[in-house]
């Protein structure tokens, strides 16, 4: 037989596209529209149909960028023949670019009840009522600006912001038709699809890829293209036979589930998500009344109490279809947070916060951790995950590495605690699935388990920008269910692909430690107000709750409504696009005046706690929300202002100046630059021979790709030190020794203060940057004298170790790290500490010593300045806070970041009042002290072992109790591990490394 296959499928592909597909609606009757364009932001329905609407037509253009058209449509259900059904298609100027990052809209009944979106790919609407029936509905279209332009460029943007956007309208609304489409049509070019798909991933010498290929020639032979309806069915008949072939018994099983990745905000600002999701959501609930198989998953509590608020009958079907097994929560987490660097405490929250919404709304409890895009998965997710009582976590991104590649799909995780937990990652390495034949194989090509375990997930539907699943996918999923050349297909659920691949791999292999991610290195940098305020948050939440429990104690009312509103505004922001810093100007801004609104609500309550706790009078005090003891206040507690008239000094040198107190001498040149940092009782120099300390250095920071979300290594070549100097002298100071230095970098000013407090073990610098750059990094480099192969960052609830050298290809792609508080490197009886307050992005590494061996080279990420999605990214001023201890252990690490992060508060009162709870360990540090969340008055005590060993301590709270229990973090008891025994007034407990305990105390009174 000649060779002409190359020919055949150029006549299928022409075929399908010029015959078939125009053959699926043979007939459409215009409809009348009339429009009313919103002047401002969008307006609920109810005042949207209140406005007077001006005829409107197909072919005008529309949509200002970021502006919403509301769009009266009138007609009458047409006349559908046998095998026909009449609906609605709209084209709202649909561009290439995906659903989700351009025009869409939702469509609503005169009754504001939803009836379905309309998008890209899933432009039509399901009509009700008989032949010749009225139709009038309002379609709320969105002219959201495609932002991404494919990410070809990665170029400033105008678009992420109203003021900037533009008045140019962006689109020309194409068609507003109802139509009858051809269902048997229809169906043949689902056929097609999916055989052209299966035909594309077939040796061209198989028998399978010859029998379907000419099956194809033959359904082109038997549809007559001048009546393709009326042949429809025997084109199909002649596919049949290939299409009925089963998958052999050893193919690649996947569990197809069903899912729209949402992103809570990125290219578009929160209030836009809130319309995506009801978009999402009602083409889910659309697609199900046509789909009996068909169910779906969707993470983000958040985003269900959008619906709630915001779509309240929308909601209620949601609410009934999770009650039929058909719409399954996922997650258990309040959005799909970034893991990096939320607080310990906060991430715990995540999942409080996630599982009570979905078991108080609907009753179940998603047992996964859904985290597909996330930028990289902290060691601490473990045991957080486990101890709100999930099993099972899936993610996609790590896929996504530039130079290794994870060696397995399906593993048990280990955090840094020890705990195991269920991971899987889907090998189809999108999380926007199509099922498409292309995606099937890529599955089963690369799934690492072979031989082992045979089935994988993968998650299908239009994502990022929303959309989720449409009717052609389906088809598709029907088709590939069981298919020779394919492997098969089931529709399924989290829980019911988790639940068979845990039965199929008893004995996973175990990946230890953290998931770092090969790429997206800049986002624990980018936008740094986003990042003090997330950080600031977080501590603010700890004190206003500590103080609120101790006056309720003492009968004042707990605010539960101001607490929960203000960890929700916190658990939303720390969305893997918000904190990361990777999303438009508009969501930035927002950011930062809603971190406003919870810092004021915070201080609200820790004023009225403490003026509550502390009782009416004079007496200076200062209040310390710390884990620990400090200048005479004890942890957690309120003591009396000690006046020590101890002081530091500081003295002008030729050279630059000393500044001196009883337990450090600091050197600093007349550039602003230490150059010694020594322990008085040692004698120990910090800083490496011949090198400065806190050096800025400013780097060219052109990434090669994603810009506000890349680090990339080639910008080590270029960099400048930033040692001019435009002032420097000494600040007089009662009981401190300060020096300030004023620079100024380009069209930036950057001013230092250079503080060592009376009775301090360490150097504090505060920097404050009126940063005006663009495209650069600035860094902060401290040079130590410390020989040392690995440094210990902090993360939630304990620390990690990560080697300083680049042996091996993982080590040298782990070139920017991420730590919270603090970071630390040390050589047998030497360390030194370096704390902060505000930033996230570190790197740590061996550098040559003058006179041999290597020292320790720590340098803190505080600025960048990409010009993409936000041009105006980190433009203006900013104030960093470092401290640096030399001669610190981990446990000194440990009490300076907090020391740093939860600054003492002098208030006037009555006089002192001891803490709440006391623990006689240091190594046992207390992280959240709260009032149950369902307001029973029982006292929340969480807390974990810091240092990284066993760890026993005593717990004594100063209220008296009926019972104390250990929980999860929903705060329902679960069997003790570390309560050893409680006798009156104490508990005994012993804890593992890193434990995280949660304790409940019931029927508290003072």
């Amino acid at each position: 037989m000649h060779d002409n296959s190359e020919l055949v499928q150029a006549r299928i592909r022409r075929f399908e596209h010029e015959r078939l597909l125009p053959a699926v609606y043979p007939r459409s009757i215009a409809l009348e529209l009339a429009a009313w364009v919103v002047p401002g932001e969008p307006v609920p329905f109810s005042d949207a149909v209140a406005q007077e609407f001006a005829p409107f037509a197909v072919g005008t253009r529309w949509g200002r960028a970021w502006s919403t058209m509301w769009v009266r449509v009138r007609g009458t259900v047409p006349e559908a023949e046998p095998g026909q059904r009449a609906e609605l298609v709209f084209d709202l100027g649909f561009g290439a670019a995906e659903p989700g990052f351009q025009s869409e809209g939702t469509v609503y009944r005169p009754d504001g009840s939803i009836v379905k979106a309309v998008e890209p790919r899933n432009a039509h609407v399901p009509l009700d009522g008989a032949p010749g029936d009225p139709i009038e509905l309002y379609l709320e279209a969105a002219a959201n600006p495609d932002v991404a332009e494919g990410f070809r460029d990665f170029r400033p943007t105008p678009l992420g912001e109203w003021d900037t956007a533009g008045e140019e309208p962006l689109y020309v609304f194409r068609r507003a038709d109802a139509v009858v489409r051809d269902l048997t049509v229809w169906e043949l070019v689902q056929d097609v699809a999916v055989l052209r798909g299966l035909l594309g991933e077939l040796s061209p010498s198989s028998p399978r890829h010859a029998e379907i290929l000419r099956a194809l020639e033959r359904m082109v032979d038997v549809a007559d293209p001048d009546d393709i309806a009326g042949t429809a069915q025997d084109a199909r008949d002649v596919l049949a036979d290939v299409l009925a072939r089963p998958a052999s018994g050893s193919a690649h099983a996947v569990h197809a589930v069903g899912h729209a990745h949402i992103d809570s905000a990125w290219l578009w600002p929160v209030r836009e998500t809130q319309r995506k999701v009801a978009r999402t959501f009602s083409n889910v609930l659309s697609l199900q009344q046509e789909d009996a198989e068909f169910s779906f998953a969707a993470s983000s509590a958040q985003q269900y109490a959008w619906m709630k608020r915001f779509q309240p009958e929308l909601f209620d079907r949601i609410r009934a279809a999770v009650a039929a097994g058909r719409f399954h929560p996922a997650g258990g987490m309040w959005v799909e947070s970034d893991t990096n660097m939320p607080g310990g405490e906060a991430l715990a929250r995540q999942f409080l916060r996630g599982k009570l919404f979905f078991l108080e709304e609907f009753g179940v409890e998603p047992l996964d951790v859904w985290l597909p895009d996330s930028f990289g998965y902290s060691a601490a997710l473990p045991q957080i995950a486990r101890a709100a009582g999930s099993r099972w976590m899936l993610t996609q991104k790590m896929s996504w590495n530039e130079t290794n590649v994870m060696p397995h799909h399906t593993f048990q995780w280990e955090g840094m605690d020890g705990t195991r937990i269920f991971t899987h990652f889907p090998p189809v390495d999108t999380y926007n699935a199509q099922l498409t034949s292309a995606e099937l194989a890529r599955a089963e090509r690369q799934y690492a388990e072979k031989g082992a375990a045979n089935t994988s997930l993968v998650p299908f539907g239009y994502g990022d920008g929303g959309g989720g699943p449409n009717r052609e996918m389906l088809a598709a999923a029907s088709r590939l269910r069981s298919l020779e050349g394919s492997p098969t297909v089931t529709l399924s659920s989290p829980r019911g692909f988790f639940e068979a691949a845990e039965a199929e791999y008893s004995d996973p292999p175990v990946w230890t430690g953290e998931m770092y991610l090969e790429f997206h290195r800049g986002t624990y940098t980018s936008q740094a107000r986003t990042k003090r305020g997330n950080r600031r948050s977080e501590h603010a939440l700890r004190e206003a709750e500590l103080w609120a429990t101790a006056a309720a104690l003492r009968g004042a009312p707990y605010p539960y409504e101001e607490l929960q509103a203000a960890w929700e505004t916190v658990l939303l922001q720390q969305f893997h696009d918000i904190l990361p810093g990777s999303s438009i100007g508009w969501v930035h801004r927002e950011a930062e005046r809603r971190y406003a609104e919870v810092l004021a609500s915070t201080e609200r309550i820790i004023a009225g706690s403490l003026a509550a706790v502390a009782g009416p009078g004079d007496s200076e005090l200062v209040a310390n929300a710390g884990p620990y003891a400090r200048e005479g206040a004890v942890a957690m507690g309120i003591a009396t202002v000690q006046r020590t008239g101890v002081s530091a000094e500081v003295t002008r040198t030729t050279d630059g100046f000393v500044l001196e107190n009883e337990h450090l001498t600091v050197s600093i040149d007349n550039a602003g630059l230490v150059t010694a940092l020594v322990v008085r009782a040692t004698g120990r120099q910090a800083i490496a021979a011949g090198e400065r300390g806190n050096l800025l250095q400013l780097h060219r920071d052109t990434p090669t790709r994603w810009d506000a979300w890349d680090i990339d290594e080639h910008y080590r070549r270029h960099v400048i030190d930033v040692t001019d100097v435009v002032s420097i002298d000494i600040v007089p100071h009662a009981s401190a020794a300060i020096v300030c230095v004023v620079r100024e970098l380009g069209g930036s000013r950057i001013t230092q203060a250079l503080t060592l407090t009376a009775e301090g073990n360490a150097l504090d610098i505060e920097t404050t940057v009126d940063w005006h750059e663009r495209q650069k990094l600035l860094k902060l480099a401290f040079p130590l004298d410390v020989h040392t192969e690995r440094a210990t960052s902090e993360i939630q609830f304990g620390h990690v170790h990560r080697p300083t050298h680049a042996n091996t290809s993982w080590d040298m792609a782990r070139f920017e790290t991420v730590a919270h508080r603090w970071v630390h490197v040390g050589e047998p009886g030497f360390g030194v500490s370096i704390a902060n307050d505000s930033t996230y992005g570190h790197d740590i590494t061996r550098t040559p010593r003058s006179g041999g061996g290597t020292a320790t080279t720590v340098r803190l990420s505080l600025l960048r300045a990409p010009l993409y999605p936000d041009p105006e990214a980190d433009q203006g001023e900013h104030t960093f806070r470092v401290s640096v201890r030399p001669g610190a252990s981990i446990a000194d690490a440990v009490q300076d970041g907090y020391r740093l992060n939860l600054p003492l508060r002098e208030i006037t009162g009555a006089g002192p009042i001891a803490p709440l709870i006391e623990v006689s360990s240091d190594a046992v540090v207390i992280e959240a002290v709260k009032l149950a969340e369902d307001r029973s008055g029982d006292v929340i005590v969480r807390l974990y072992e810091a240092h990284g060993g066993k760890a026993s301590a005593t717990v004594t709270p100063s209220f008296s109790f009926d019972t104390v229990i250990e929980t999860d973090l929903i705060e329902r008891e679960v069997s003790a591990t570390a309560l050893d025994h409680t006798t009156v007034g104490e508990t005994r407990l012993d804890l593992r490394a890193f434990q995280l305990v949660t304790l409940r105390f019931t029927a508290p009174r003072l």
